[in-house]
């Protein structure tokens, strides 16, 4: 086996894969108005907020100079606002406005339409999320 074989790489597949969940979802997140990233935002917020913005960073694993812009554009849309947290000025969190609370409903469905297109089964897609998790890991322990 030639282990310099672009198709014999994990990350070229993991990375293809990514590739293409980003075209998949792009074309239902514009119709919500929303990127990528900012869904992933929006999802945080919708399990749980306020949310302050270095916990944001953390379940995202992005970095504040990423995330700072995205909020922006989020708060520009009219779906969150930052404010100081009372208990800690300088600390910022995060809410959804209304709007976001509604947007919710609109996105609901996606989920269940992308797991749908993966024709994977149920019980496949459980096991892939748990190899993946567990990779993850393992190449966030073997990075630091």
């Amino acid at each position: 086996m030639n282990a310099l074989l672009l198709d014999h790489q994990l990350c070229f597949a993991v990375h293809a894969a990514s590739r293409a969940f980003d075209a998949l979802y792009r074309r239902h997140l514009a119709e919500l108005g929303l990127t990528y990233p900012q869904y992933l935002v929006m999802l945080v917020l919708w399990e749980r907020e306020p949310v302050s913005v270095k916990e944001l960073g953390t379940a995202l694993r992005l970095d504040s100079g990423t995330l700072s812009p995205l909020l922006k554009r989020l708060e520009a849309a009219g779906l969150v606002r930052r404010e100081r947290d009372p208990g800690d000025e300088r600390s910022v969190l995060v809410r959804l406005t209304p709007e976001g609370t509604r947007l919710r409903e609109r996105a609901e469905p996606l989920p269940g339409h992308v797991l749908e297109v993966t024709g994977l089964s149920p019980q496949e897609l459980v096991d892939l999320h748990g190899t993946l998790g567990r990779l993850t890991r393992s190449l966030t322990d073997a990075a630091r």
